[in-house]
């Protein structure tokens, strides 16, 4: 894998804002160290760069319509530094419809995101899910992410794990303080997403030291639309014999279960 030349503002030791972006034109960002990546220093993590790329497709083409499921492929290092996102509408409709955005570096695309959006209707009356609830943040501990992980995006977040977790397997609460872009409000689903990737980092089956196991992409499916703030994750990680690997997660936001996220890993002993 290439190493990724540290550009984020805030790598030299200069202010930098409460932020994991910086807007510098129409459709144009920088990254903060609060979006620095935990596998090499100079990439951007997953998980505020997908909540960017939502938020921009739903600034630029606005709906009444919700979100139903977005999906990222990560096409290479997310380097850090100036980026711009792209939007557009592969299929417009009155009560379904499906946007493309991705983020580019010059010419190279990093992520690349699908989303549907679907028309709201009055189901209230045959709602139902089958996910056990988590227990509120509050009933958890503080669970100290940096000894593991390093980057800034990891050291940005408040995380809380039940004392019943092991490796492939646990129940943990994450929040952040800090806004997807300097000076804007976060879309509420955006805000929500921005913290959807860390799933992969909290339930750990091999030290990151040891095993290399990122994911390539991320898939996340609504069934009722999030409140930002706390994010809830019930997690499970599995590892197969050939090197592939998926961590599952039951999304919640503080009054319940909201969805599902899935990533696809590449595993790999030792760092590649």
């Amino acid at each position: 894998m290439p190493v990724a030349s540290n550009r984020h503002l805030g790598h030299d030791g200069h202010a930098y804002p409460e932020a994991y972006f910086v807007r510098t034109g129409e459709h144009r960002f920088v990254s903060t160290l609060h979006s620095q990546g935990a596998w090499q220093p100079g990439e951007q993590h997953l998980a505020p760069a997908s909540g960017l790329v939502l938020a921009e497709a739903e600034h630029r083409l606005p709906s009444d319509k919700q979100v139903s499921r977005v999906s990222f492929d990560v096409l290479g290092v997310i380097d850090s530094g100036e980026f711009s996102i792209d939007v557009r509408m592969l299929r417009p409709g009155r009560s379904i419809e499906l946007i493309e955005a991705q983020m580019r570096h010059g010419e190279r695309v990093s992520i690349r995101a699908r989303i549907w959006r679907l028309a709201a209707m009055d189901t209230a009356a045959i709602q139902g899910h089958a996910w056990e609830p988590l227990p509120p943040p509050e009933a958890m501990p503080p669970f100290a992410m940096s000894p593991l992980w390093p980057g800034g995006y990891i050291a940005s977040l408040d995380a809380r794990q039940a004392n019943d977790a092991r490796p492939g397997r646990s129940r943990s609460w994450i929040c952040s303080r800090h806004a997807l872009v300097a000076g804007e409000a976060d879309p509420p689903v955006a805000g929500f997403l921005k913290l959807i990737d860390t799933a992969n980092g909290l339930a750990v089956r091999e030290h990151p030291g040891r095993v290399f196991f990122a994911n390539v992409d991320l898939s996340v499916h609504f069934h009722r639309l999030p409140q930002a703030g706390w994010v809830g994750f019930d997690t499970r990680v599995a590892f197969g014999p050939t090197g592939l690997g998926e961590t599952f997660s039951v999304l919640s936001d503080v009054h319940g279960p909201v969805g599902t996220a899935a990533q696809s890993l590449t595993v790999r002993l030792g760092l590649p």
